[in-house]
């Protein structure tokens, strides 16, 4: 039987198939300190352990019964855990030293490849390296699955997703100031959350402040706090939402809204790191990143000087552009299924599905309204649906919304594609992606702009 461990064994699991019960006994004694060990000898007991003993690692000899003195048994074992667990790691040793078995092993999937009599040291080593490998690539085949692990709670497959994913990863671990753009429901919050959540900050405050909610008149008091007796009604001090952020991140949503007259005030934290509370005159030390989100392009205002430009540098060190429904065909399916799902489950609703033609029809729908729109659409559809299938009227979507996009939005659609799958095999060299495309590097820089297309 196998030694599957506790529940609560963090240790890796190992699984060690050799038919001379020597070899087994001296590989549990190297191994049973620092693994979950399960044993198999031949290929009916390997393929029993691998569904119930889930293993990270198999350390495989090639010569098993019906014939040890033949790699074949071993080889076609390797095809077939490779092929059931894509992710567990293969570790071939045979008492034959042939180059052509190793070279086959390999080619079949496994991690490494060592003859008999085996250096234990060397081994461990290998297996340490293999159960590493096992554990990245588990999580990246989780994340695929439900495009959820690294990035909170968005959820999406499109390239255009994938992008803002890649810049996400990167840009959360500095303490740089971001500007998150896009339409209103496209979900610049949760990118803000994925940023603090992948940050250093994370185990801080993340404060949200919504700068087109607050009166003018109270948005300084909000923002930098009061003291006692600053003004009629202070009776006492209060911390504002800058210094409540302390260690964390503070989310300026809607920061085109933030009067102009409290600009300066803003730019002066950047800069320096303080604030000064209404009614106090010493200067107090905040550390809070600021990321900002706006649906309003920022650069038109600076020109018409409703929004400062210093200000404007300050908050767009980097920037992230979420694209807008309508450039995410790939997601809607995703999307409405799991909005359905949790819709669901809040509501005790049993089991749905969609009808026949719903989620095509869904994909065509323009989305003025963006993810805000998909997911109200749905959450009120699971409440009113009268079967067991979401239908287009339960959606309330007419003929007339439903509509094929122009031949102009198409052909715009396969361009950004074509440009953004060459920019993907380049690695977003723009020289080597611009040569390959047959067009200029002005050329490329303009399309880039003109389709929206997020660089890394």
């Amino acid at each position: 039987m196998p030694n599957v461990g506790q529940e609560t064994d963090s240790r890796p699991r190992l699984l060690i198939v050799d038919d001379d019960e020597a070899i087994r006994n001296q590989m549990k004694w190297a191994f049973a300190a620092d693994y979950q060990l399960a044993f198999a000898w031949d290929a009916p007991s390997v393929l029993e352990r691998l569904d119930a003993f889930e293993p990270a690692v198999v350390a495989l000899d090639l010569g098993l019964p019906p014939d040890p003195r033949n790699a074949g048994e071993g080889l076609k074992l390797l095809r077939e855990i490779r092929k059931r667990r894509p992710t567990t790691q293969v570790i071939v040793i045979t008492g034959n030293p042939d180059k052509e078995n190793a070279l086959k092993a390999i080619d079949f999937g496994a991690n490494d490849f060592y003859s008999k009599p085996v250096d234990l040291d060397e081994l461990e080593v290998s297996v340490r390296r293999a159960a590493h490998i096992h554990t990245l690539e588990a999580d990246l085949a989780r994340a695929r699955a439900d495009r959820t692990t690294a990035m909170g709670r968005m959820i999406g497959q499109s390239r255009a997703m994938g992008q803002v994913f890649q810049i996400i990863r990167r840009v959360a671990p500095t303490e740089e100031p971001v500007l998150i753009t896009g339409e209103s429901g496209t979900g610049k919050e949760l990118v803000a959350r994925a940023i603090h959540q992948g940050s250093l900050r994370a185990t801080g405050p993340f404060v949200p402040v919504n700068c087109g909610a607050i009166p003018e008149s109270l948005f300084e008091g909000e923002l930098f706090g009061h003291e006692a007796g600053a003004f009629t009604d202070a009776k006492r001090r209060q911390l504002g939402l800058i210094e409540q952020a302390q260690g964390g991140t503070l989310f300026l949503d809607e920061i085109g809204e933030m009067p102009l007259s409290l600009q300066p005030k803003l730019l002066r934290f950047l800069q320096s790191g303080t604030i000064q509370r209404l009614g106090g005159r010493g200067e107090i030390k905040v550390d809070a990143r600021i990321v900002s989100a706006t649906n309003c392009n920022l650069a038109d205002m600076v020109a018409t000087g409703r929004f400062r430009e210093d200000l404007y540098y300050r908050v767009r060190v980097v920037e992230i552009a979420v694209p807008p429904l309508a450039r995410r065909k790939d997601d809607v399916a995703l999307l409405a299924s799991h909005f359905m799902r949790q819709a669901e489950s809040q509501s005790g609703r049993g089991h749905l599905s969609f009808a026949e033609g719903v989620l095509d029809a869904l994909a065509q729908y323009a989305w003025p309204g963006n993810v805000r729109e998909l997911e109200n659409r749905i959450r009120s559809a699971v409440v009113m649906a009268e079967g067991d299938a979401i239908t287009l009227k339960d959606l309330h979507l007419a003929g007339e919304d439903l509509r094929l996009p122009s031949l102009r939005e198409a052909r715009e659609a396969a361009e950004r594609g074509h440009i953004e799958m060459a920019l993907s095999a380049y690695n977003y060299n723009i020289t080597h992606t611009a040569r390959a495309l047959d067009v200029s590097r002005p050329t490329l820089h303009a399309l880039i702009h003109k389709l929206g297309i997020t660089l890394p």
